[in-house]
């Protein structure tokens, strides 16, 4: 009996089960004994996947997109009405005053300090907070009427090409977000939260529909050339977050190798490489099967389509092929590597591939001072490249199944930040109201939505009130960015509230818990 009246362990238990006990001990110091008792949750389930041996790696390695005999894609909830994505993003913040949402009253305004019941307490930021007046500013842009679907459309002398294209655009003067910042408010449109982490719009699709072309990427990545400024994208903005890594978008380079590391090292032959890759396989497949972490399983996969893209992705960036016709649809800068016009063709040529998910980034819109410089020449980058697109796929067949979206990260404000002229201004960032417009993919064509006041400073409801939407519950006419991207994965067949990956315990999805789907835009 020990001191304290108690029996010991060996009288409680017995003597074999003491030297039982010992002997767990001695064999839990043991580092291999020890990771299999360390076992995560998810390393758990992933082993009891390996009831069905090599032929579950089989199937993770072969295609993982089916459709059966009503036409629906597995993984999809419903019948899509896009096939793929082409997502245009002006970074920085184009100024839809300049753009799209002409005021013509603000001409009245000039130089008056902003109406305070029309700036309604919003926050600015410290690039404007210490201005002593907010003066109106009017674009010095004209504006042209050009006929749609619908009771027509305003569009910048600007973006004359874009406005050729205009009965197949539905324009949308009422997105908004909370963001002011650009990384926040690039990182929550891409992502759904302005803390960085977690997956990208393309991730997500990527994860829910798979892939069609086993030798390219799900999801690609462009960055095209401005000639200004450019804010700093990191590639977590096209990355996976918590979801497995083989769902990462790839960027394609337009100088040197379009992409790093995937050519052979010198000395190395296909045939050498082919060998690698088998033995690197065969490690790796051990090692899921001692440790079950899907990241393994991501690893082979990625290993074995950067060996595939050897072939593919030269062929893709080859342009050798175009017709003269193609380039005068696109312009002459669509033979220079890099320009957003070479992008948007390329673009085209990923999506007759089957690639899903493509996003083009045209930096250096944020002008705060001298916009009307930087916005010329930022339209003329972009403008043809993007009529060009949406005829392109248009003449092919492509664009009812292909959904093209234009915008940026927030907007740009009414008032001038520095000195005001009829001929030079600049404008601060606005996350309150901004314009997006999205095309083909089952989008109605040839419409405008929503609306704001005569400042395009704030939404407004059918009768010109001023409305306070958020993000929280949805009002009609307006499209917060969790709206915009529950619509985009509707129309790819996907319910933004089903989509969903567990992490930590929770539930995750690209819309956090809100979202809605505009049908008011779906054809």
């Amino acid at each position: 009996m020990d001191t304290d009246g108690s029996h010991s362990l060996g009288q409680r238990l017995g003597f074999d089960a003491v030297l039982t006990r010992k002997i767990d001990l001695i064999d839990n110091m043991n580092p291999l004994r020890e990771s299999e008792l360390m076992m995560t949750r998810r390393q758990l389930f992933g082993r009891a996947a390996l009831g069905v041996g090599t032929a579950a790696l089989a199937n993770v390695l072969g295609t993982n997109l089916i459709a059966n005999t009503a036409g629906q894609v597995q993984g999809t909830h419903f019948a899509p009405k896009a096939k793929r994505v082409i997502y245009l993003f002006m970074s920085g913040g184009p100024s839809h005053h300049d753009l799209w949402d002409y005021k013509p009253k603000m001409r009245e305004m000039f130089g008056q300090d902003l109406p305070e019941h029309v700036r309604d307490g919003q926050r600015i930021t410290g690039m404007t907070s210490g201005q002593k007046t907010l003066p109106v500013c009017p674009s010095k842009y004209t504006f042209t009427k050009h006929e749609n679907n619908d009771r027509g459309v305003w569009v910048s002398e600007l973006l004359s090409h874009t406005a050729k294209v205009a009965k197949e655009l539905a324009v949308i003067h009422s997105t908004f977000t909370e963001a002011i910042n650009h990384d926040p408010a690039i990182t929550y449109i891409q992502t759904g939260s302005q803390v960085p982490g977690r997956p990208s719009l393309g991730a997500w699709l990527s994860y829910g529909l798979g892939k069609v072309n086993e030798n390219l990427p799900s999801y690609v990545v462009m960055h095209a050339r401005s000639k200004f400024a450019e804010q700093s994208l990191f590639n977590r903005l096209w990355g996976t977050g918590f979801i497995p890594s083989e769902h990462q978008g790839v960027l394609l380079r337009s100088q040197g190798d379009p992409v790093l590391y995937l050519k052979n090292p010198a000395g190395v032959t296909g045939k050498d490489r082919r060998a690698q890759l088998d033995a690197l396989t065969a490690i790796n497949q051990e090692h899921f099967k001692e440790f079950a972490d899907p990241e393994i399983l991501a690893r082979i996969k990625q290993h074995e389509m950067a060996y595939r893209m050897q072939t593919s992705v030269p062929e893709l960036m080859d342009l050798s092929g175009e017709s003269d016709s193609t380039f005068n649809l696109y312009g002459e800068e669509a033979k220079n590597p890099g320009s957003f016009a070479a992008c948007c063709l390329n673009a085209r040529r990923l999506a007759e591939r089957g690639v899903r998910n493509i996003q083009i980034f045209h930096r250096g819109w944020d002008a705060h001072g001298s916009l009307p410089r930087e916005h010329e020449s930022q339209c003329k980058d972009i403008d043809q490249g993007c009529a060009a697109l949406i005829a392109d796929l248009r003449q092919r067949g492509m664009l009812d199944e292909t959904l093209v979206v234009w915008g940026g990260e927030f907007g740009r404000t009414a008032y001038c930040q520095g000195k005001l002229t009829k001929a030079n201004y600049g404008r601060d960032h606005h996350p309150r109201c901004f314009t997006t417009w999205m095309a083909g993919g089952g989008i109605k064509p040839g419409i405008t939505y929503g609306q704001t006041d005569d400042y395009s400073y704030n939404i407004t409801d059918a009768d010109g009130n001023m409305i306070k939407p958020t993000k929280g519950k949805w009002t009609p006419g307006t499209m917060h960015i969790h709206d915009l991207n529950a619509t985009i994965l509707y129309l790819l067949g996907i319910d933004h509230k089903r989509l969903t990956y567990r992490y930590q315990g929770l539930d995750f999805r690209l819309t956090d818990v809100h979202g809605h789907v505009i049908h008011d835009l779906i054809a």
